[in-house]
């Protein structure tokens, strides 16, 4: 039986359609101070994907002759599929899979800044209720950014693949706080800091650069949420709840890596070179083995490695689950390493430039009032 987990008060939940315990006069003062300091920074990292101080999106890039991300992050130009197509169509292609993935990644955030906004609605805490109205329009500002870049790269984002559209629909719609937290804060948002780092570090495009670097110093305070629910909450869990969230994390964990990037849900690429979808399945499967998915989790960078990392470090894989993941990466050495999430130190060091444009936008603005 499915059932809510809280065992700290600031995580205490009201039916979300129960508005009268929102304006309760006693809850208004039983606020929680654990939030404070991330809420406090978001004036630090303040950007706007409008204002060209910040990035502008009239950047040019020529994805006729060059691809958006290095031509190994497009398997199936490392299969059979490259043998059916011209030079210009491997480039296409290439871009075309990248186009895939930032879709993914728009589709990604959307659901980021809807689950945020559903927090808004059912936390009792105004302080876990401020860092989640916080949370859901810098959320705003991601989807915000993505969608003029991919527009201005593509025109159009991809239809959302049914794997992530059936997790992001689960944890968007559910009652439950544990789900929301591991499953966005954790899973989600852990994905995607390994594929911002990855992208930041790859790509050719000094736009897409950009976009990841600003994104990131945003989702690094992101991250800090669902690290203190669960240092507040997993050492507290009883066995049973624990064997809930483990079995809860684990089960999402596989269908993501089954699932995620399984040409399946690239159809709508392949129907423009006219390739059916389960040919180019069985060709890259053939040109990648599980021992080659392997070998690329050992970056640092890698999504599930960096997915691997962020439920060990929070408590919730036990020797239970161990083997779900040990198959792919060496969870010893894993958990050795420290507890930075991948990525942070790019975060930190762009903030120290927003506070520098900030400070002038500031100084703009108060030249304009007083004038």
């Amino acid at each position: 039986m499915d059932r809510d987990i809280t065992h700290d008060s600031i995580y205490n939940t009201v039916d979300r359609d129960d508005f009268d315990a929102l304006i309760e006069v006693e809850r208004y003062a039983d606020r929680s101070d654990a939030f404070d300091s991330i809420i406090s920074a978001t004036v630090d990292h303040f950007w706007d994907p409008g204002d060209p101080r910040y990035i502008d999106f009239q950047q040019p890039f020529d994805m006729k002759e060059q691809t958006i991300m290095p031509r190994e992050f497009a398997p199936e130009l490392h299969s059979a599929v490259a043998d059916k197509l011209t030079e210009e169509q491997q480039i296409r292609l290439a871009n075309q899979n990248t186009r895939f993935i930032m879709s993914s990644i728009l589709h990604g955030e959307q659901g980021a800044m809807s689950l945020s906004a559903s927090l808004c609605q059912i936390m009792r805490d105004p302080g876990a209720q401020e860092y989640a109205a916080n949370q859901t329009r810098e959320e705003a500002r991601h989807v915000n950014a993505y969608s003029r870049y991919i527009e201005s790269r593509w025109g159009t984002p991809i239809q959302v693949g049914s794997t992530l559209r059936g997790l992001m629909n689960e944890i968007v719609k559910s009652p439950h706080v544990y789900k929301k937290l591991v499953g966005m804060q954790m899973l989600i948002e852990g994905l995607a800091m390994g594929a911002f780092a990855t992208i930041f570090r790859e790509t050719h495009d000094p736009l897409l650069r950009r976009t990841t670097q600003l994104v990131m110093s945003d989702e690094a305070f992101h991250h800090k949420f669902g690290k203190i629910w669960a240092d507040k909450t997993v050492p507290k869990l009883t066995e049973e709840e624990h064997v809930q969230v483990e079995d809860w994390a684990a089960r999402c964990f596989t269908h993501l890596l089954e699932n995620l990037i399984n040409s399946e849900q690239k159809q709508e690429i392949y129907k423009e070179f006219d390739l059916e979808w389960e040919w180019v399945r069985a060709a890259v499967m053939e040109a990648f083995s599980d021992a080659d998915r392997r070998e690329d989790m050992q970056q640092s960078t890698n999504i599930f490695r960096v997915l691997i990392k962020t439920l060990l470090k929070a408590g919730i894989i036990t020797d239970r689950t161990k083997p779900v993941y040990a198959n792919w990466v060496d969870m010893d050495e894993l958990r050795k390493e420290d507890d930075e999430v991948v990525g942070s130190d790019l975060a930190e060091a762009t903030v120290d430039e927003l506070r520098e444009i900030n400070k002038g936008r500031q100084k703009m603005v108060r030249m304009l009032t007083s004038a």
